[in-house]
C-alpha cells in the first residue's frame, strides 16, 4: 500500500516515467542507450514507490506503553533536561531513519495533542547531536493517562519536507499515522525520568509496534 502522504510525488514521477520512456522508445535510435535509459526511468518509479509504503501494523495493547514513531535504528538514549512541553527531567529516544526505512510515523501514545510547533531550520545529517535543536522539525506533545509524551519530526540532509496532519485538541491513538518525512530523518522522543526505557542504542525500531517505553505513574502537570 502507498501512504496518501506521497501520492503527489508518485503520480508527479510517474508522469515524468511514463513521458521518459515514452520519448525515449521514439526518439532515440541507439539500442545502447535507450534501453539502459528506460531501465533506469523504472527502477527511479521503483524505488519513489518502494520509498512511500505504508505497511499495516500490530499495535501492542497496554495503556501505558510509548511506542515508536517511526522505523528505524536507536541512536542515542540518554536522560535530559526537556523544557519543551514536558518541563522536566526526561529520557529521550532518538530513532533514525535511513531512506530504506517506511517513513510513514505514527502516535506514539494514546491521549490528546496539546502542543504542535513547527520550528524553520537547517539540514544537518540527521544523525548529528545539534540537529534536534537547529534543523526543521515539528515538535508534538500529547497528554494521555498517564503522563505527557514530546516527540519530534526531524528533517536531515536530504529530507525537505515534513508532513504532519495535526492541531491541540486533536485526538491521538497510538499506533494510528499521522504524517512522515520524505528522504530520510530522524524521530527524537521525550518520555517522563519515571518511565522504564525498554531499548538501547543499534535496536531496530519499527512504528508502531516497538515498545520504547513504559509509563510508571501519572506525570503532575
Amino acid at each position: 500500500m502507498i501512504t496518501k502522504y506521497g501520492y503527489d510525488v508518485v503520480a508527479v514521477v510517474l508522469l515524468l516515467v511514463v513521458a521518459g520512456s515514452l520519448l525515449s522508445w521514439f526518439f532515440i535510435d541507439a539500442r545502447a542507450v535507450k534501453y539502459p535509459l528506460i531501465v533506469l526511468l523504472l527502477l527511479f518509479l521503483a524505488f519513489t514507490l518502494f520509498f512511500f509504503r505504508d505497511p499495516d501494523r500490530s499495535t501492542p495493547g497496554g495503556k501505558n506503553l510509548v511506542l515508536s514513531p517511526a522505523d528505524g535504528e536507536v541512536i542515542l538514549v540518554q536522560e535530559i533536561r526537556e523544557e519543551e512541553f514536558l518541563k522536566s527531567q526526561s529520557f529521550q529516544v532518538s530513532i533514525f531513519m535511513s531512506p530504506l526505512n517506511v517513513h510513514v510515523n505514527r502516535f506514539p501514545i494514546t491521549g490528546t495533542v496539546e502542543y504542535f510547533q513547527h520550528f524553520p531550520g537547517e539540514y544537518l545529517m540527521a544523525f548529528d547531536d545539534k540537529a534536534s535543536l537547529r534543523n526543521e522539525r515539528t515538535a508534538i506533545g500529547i497528554q494521555g493517562d498517564s503522563a505527557r509524551v514530546l516527540f519530534k519530526q526531524i528533517a536531515g540532509f536530504l529530507a525537505r519536507r515534513i508532513v504532519a496532519e495535526l492541531k491541540p485538541g486533536d485526538p491521538a491513538v497510538a499506533g494510528d499515522r499521522f504524517g512522515m518525512i520524505r528522504f530520510g530523518s530522524r524521530v527524537d522522543v521525550f518520555v517522563p525520568p519515571s518511565a522504564s526505557v525498554k531499548v538501547k542504542v543499534g535496536d531496530k525500531a519499527v512504528a508502531g509496534e516497538t515498545i520504547l517505553a513504559e509509563l510508571q505513574r501519572v506525570q503532575a502537570e
